[in-house]
């Protein structure tokens, strides 16, 4: 049985690196695969090796020398040890035997299941790691477990000792292999050209390096502390060591062997103090993130003669095992031990915590103002806040309605539709059959001619950009009703999802619906499967044929090219099908192939259908995220990939214009000094563009920021999978946006680390927030969201991602941060700050005001009632000039069958709001009774039906 078991192992493996290596060819990047199967397989066979050889190497030295007689020390008696104090110290030794196995084993399971090179560097085995492991599992499970284990090793102690080295190797194999990653970036580091200012060392050091350093020491605390433990509780239980009560003593060679092992063990110790000299760039203790003065001037020093003494503590203990065993005072060691164990636990809490109180907090400021501009520093440059240019905005109040027909690009893209009421139409309107499905909107900008946004068919065909919202519509296979959900339809018939909808962000349709540029699935009588709002839009949008085989939501593999036609669209009574003939997928018409991926997807179907050909194919891994990281699992995901429609002009794929664009960052949480942020990492760069063709499944990532050494260093190590952004085609490179994530994390840092000043820093007197909004009924944070608009001094419109901050426990505007999309200003970050001593209305008094109107109030009041609720949309703060105007949709939507219109618009500017059926009305209504000097009304309207 175990042979069988072990062959059944041994083929599995096989399948699974075939056909991996089988994917990794098809998608272009074999020589990745190879490289990080190298690097995992290597690192795992070569810590498995040593960790099984120092292990069980040590307990069969061990074995062989418990039949040797006990030594005699200088007074002439063997040195023993009463049975009453003998028995609590084996039971102790099997508790730390099962301590260290149970917490071994749960950072195991942690990287077992999460096995990507993204994972931090394991706790090292302290109080705290025990701790937290017993959490896990139940103290009371956990600590059951362990004395089990105890009692265990005192029946069966060389079997277990055995087991237990054995199964600590396979876990540190599978831990260290965890990491490849990190060791190939330790191979190939790019000199960051910056260095700290404690030790004087590159950043490249503790990006790269220090992390090895550290697993190192993990692994070396693992082996030696296990080897030693396990070697004394051998020689305290041999039968010829215990005689009439007593432990009669240890032999020559046995004490020696001990010595080394302990000399060993001390050795780490001296290895781990040395790197906790480093760690101290990482403290939490003073006012700001980093090495303070207490760790700078007592906790380095400290560190420093710990780890000397230390070492010389393990080259004395090797001395004396190597010459002078006889002559050992074991009585000084373990005073010496036991003397170096307090002053090391004194000198990390109790003299620092003395120093901290009674040295820098009485003269806090003064003496921590150095590591303040140390952490502000670093922290900027970690989080690319550097490169912000920060400017005054000072809202002059004098927008007039001429401004508004001047910015009337601006206008014409200020966002009415947020993604979630859009979703929820589509889905009533646009799903077409339950088993597709909208998983998310995209806002996007197309350059579109003017006369689509205007409706008249006399406008001259001059290129205008427009905000759009496009939603992919996938196919959800969990919506096939379960009668339907057979193998055949599953693997052969669904297999992809059909089209997209585009809709424009400012205009509503018939009532109070989306307006669709593109829609429907079908024969439209142009040629087109999706129907477009004019002639202009289908020559403006490329459509051709849509379909997803790649999306967010296409978790099953299926096979094409069968004698089973596969579902295309629903069209009218019948279906419409096509075949696969796209680039994507792997051959599997040999039966040979057919056994191989069946024993690698577990489908034994496979096997058995009559509906393969020699041309069938098999496509899986087709999420897009799952796809991009099964190819660089080293880089952190955007959790929003976005739809492109675009010409790409290649001629292999004439016919297919649909691309997922995904941003990717590099990331650390080594950088010195930098402050960690919301995501725990403190170093982020968005350095990848990913684009992945949902129709052939094709990955392409550009380098979109060459200046990042980490993704330099990848650059290195994986020549043939970044290309330059200059190789993107230009029809995708105008669809690049700032990503909401970085920039999400950028403006969380900004709102500590805008204040460079120490004084101000350490007052926090100048602590910025994102401001609240209601949205429906329920408060919740501003999202950052995009507009297209001028920025001031610049004299064009442009695609920008914005977001506004409050001062904090305040509601009034401070400032707003804005990053740059398009062409060469791609990625420029600007911060625009408003005159401290100036009120400018926040987000929260625009919403009360709003909701203090009592027109506005009581017409919200009254849609509340009957079976329906009124929704207020996201608040939107829009620059135009040199003033801000605020708007803010509302929806209607009923309690049941729910399908949300678009009922009125809130407009306010200054101290005037109004509420109308469209936005232009309201920006009639304010401006020019403000122009007229008349009072701003809202206008009487009928009651929308739903």
């Amino acid at each position: 049985m175990v042979i069988l078991i072990g062959i059944g192992l041994f083929l599995n493996l096989v399948a699974h690196l075939w056909v991996e290596s089988l994917w990794f060819q098809e998608v272009g990047y074999l020589q990745v695969f190879l490289l990080q199967l190298t690097a995992r397989g290597g690192l795992w066979a070569i810590s498995c090796s040593v960790s099984a050889s120092y292990l069980l190497g040590n307990l069969a030295i061990a074995r062989k020398l418990t039949r040797v007689k006990p030594v005699k020390d200088l007074s002439g008696r063997s040195p023993q040890i009463e049975l009453n104090w003998l028995l609590p110290l084996i039971l102790a030794l099997n508790l730390l035997v099962g301590i260290l196995l149970f917490h071994y084993i749960q950072v195991g399971i942690n990287y077992w299941h999460d096995a990507n090179s993204s994972l931090a560097i394991p706790r090292l085995f302290t109080p705290e790691s025990i701790w937290q492991t017993s959490k896990q599992l139940s103290p009371y499970w956990y600590f059951g477990l362990v004395g089990g284990l105890a009692i265990a090793l005192s029946v069966y102690p060389q079997f277990l000792l055995n087991a237990i080295a054995t199964l600590l190797s396979l876990i540190m194999g599978v831990i260290l292999s965890a990491h490849w990653a990190k060791l190939l970036q330790y191979i190939r580091p790019t000199a960051f050209n910056s260095s700290e200012p404690v030790f004087n060392r590159d950043i490249s050091f503790y990006i790269f390096a220090l992390p090895i350093w550290k697993l190192l020491e993990f692994w070396l605390v693992g082996l030696c502390l296990y080897s030693f433990v396990s070697v004394a509780l051998t020689y305290l239980q041999a039968e010829d060591s215990v005689s009439q009560g007593r432990l009669q003593g240890l032999s020559l060679n046995q004490q020696r062997h001990l010595l080394a092992l302990g000399s060993a063990s001390v050795l780490v110790v001296a290895f781990g103090y040395w790197l906790s000299r480093y760690e101290l760039l990482y403290s939490n203790r003073g006012v700001a993130y980093g090495a303070s003065y207490t760790d700078v001037n007592f906790q380095l020093p400290a560190y420093t003669v710990l780890s000397l003494i230390a070492l010389a503590i393990a080259f004395l203990l090797l001395w004396q095992a190597i010459f002078s065993v006889p002559k050992t005072n074991h009585k000084f060691l373990f005073t010496a031990t036991g003397i170096y164990a307090a002053t090391a636990i004194a000198s990390s809490s109790i003299f620092p915590l003395a120093i901290q109180r009674l040295i820098v907090q009485p003269n806090e400021l003064a003496r921590e103002r150095p590591y303040i501009e140390r952490s502000i520093a670093l922290t900027r440059l970690a989080f690319d806040l550097e490169n912000i240019d920060a400017r005054t905005f000072n809202p002059q109040g004098q927008l007039t309605y001429a401004d508004i027909q001047a910015n009337d690009l601006t206008i014409r893209n200020i966002r009415l539709w947020d993604q979630r009421p859009l979703l929820e139409t589509n889905r009533q309107l646009q799903q077409i059959r339950l088993y597709y499905q909208f998983p998310d909107a995209d806002i996007d900008r197309y350059t579109l001619k003017a006369n689509l946004t205007a409706h008249s068919s006399n406008s001259p065909a001059v290129a205008e950009r427009q905000q759009t919202l496009i939603a992919a519509r996938e196919l959800d296979y969990s919506a096939v009703p379960q009668q339907a959900q057979t193998w055949v339809n599953q693997r052969l018939i669904y297999t992809h999802g059909y089209g997209f909808t585009l809709s424009p962000v400012n205009t509503v349709g018939a009532g109070g619906l989306p307006e669709y540029f593109v829609k429907d699935i079908g024969d439209t009588g142009n040629g087109s499967s999706l129907s477009t709002s004019n002639s202009a839009i289908a020559s403006s949008i490329p459509i051709g044929q849509p379909r997803i085989y790649y999306g967010e939501i296409t978790n099953t593999y299926v096979m094409t090219g069968t004698r089973v036609q596969e579902l295309d669209y629903p069209s009218g009574n019948d279906n419409v099908y096509n075949t696969y003939d796209g680039r994507g997928g792997i051959n599997i018409g040999s039966w040979w192939q057919r056994s191989l991926f069946a024993a690698y997807l577990k489908d034994w179907q496979m096997l058995l259908t009559r509906n393969f050909l020699p041309q069938t194919k098999v496509l899986f891994r087709r999420n897009i995220t799952q796809r991009i990281r099964a190819i660089a699992p080293f880089l952190q995901y955007d959790r929003d990939p976005y739809l492109v429609v675009a010409d790409t002009q290649i001629p292999e794929n004439k016919g297919n214009y649909l691309y997922w664009i995904v941003d990717a960052y590099t990331t650390s949480d080594r950088y010195p000094y930098s402050d960690t942020g919301a995501q725990g990492v403190n170093y982020i760069r968005n350095s990848v563009k990913v684009v992945v063709d949902a129709y052939h499944g094709s990955v392409d990532f550009y380098v979109a920021d060459p200046q990042d050494p980490i993704i330099t260093t990848w650059q290195k190590l994986f020549p043939r999978l970044f290309k330059p952004l200059n190789q993107m085609p230009a029809s995708l490179r105008s669809h690049l946006r700032y990503p909401v994530d970085f920039f999400k994390l950028q403006a969380e840092r900004l709102m500590t680390y805008h204040m460079i000043d120490p004084q101000v820093f350490y007052n926090r007197e100048d602590q910025w927030q994102i401001p609240n909004e209601v949205y429906g009924n329920k408060p919740q944070l501003v999202e950052p969201y995009y507009l297209i608009t001028s920025l001031p001094t610049v004299p064009f419109e442009e695609f920008i991602l914005l977001l506004p901050y409050t001062p904090s426990q305040r509601t009034n505007l401070i400032a707003w941060l804005a990053a740059r999309s398009d062409g060469e200003n791609y990625g420029k970050l600007l911060l625009y700050e408003f005159p401290k001593q100036q009120l400018v209305y926040g987000p929260e008094q625009i919403e009360a005001r709003i909701n203090q109107d009592p027109v506005i109030s009581q017409q919200i009041s009254l849609w509340n009632r009957q079976g329906s609720r009124a929704i207020q949309g996201n608040l939107l703060v829009v620059p135009i000039e040199q003033s801000l105007l605020y708007v803010e949709p509302i929806y209607l939507e009923a309690d049941q069958n729910s399908l949300p219109t678009l009922v009125r618009v809130v407009v306010a500017y200054e101290n005037r709001i109004v509420m109308a059926e469209t936005l232009e009305q309201a920006l009639q209504a304010i401006f020019q009774a403000e122009e007229t000097n008349t009072p701003a009304i809202v206008r009487p309207v009928e009651e929308p039906t739903q």
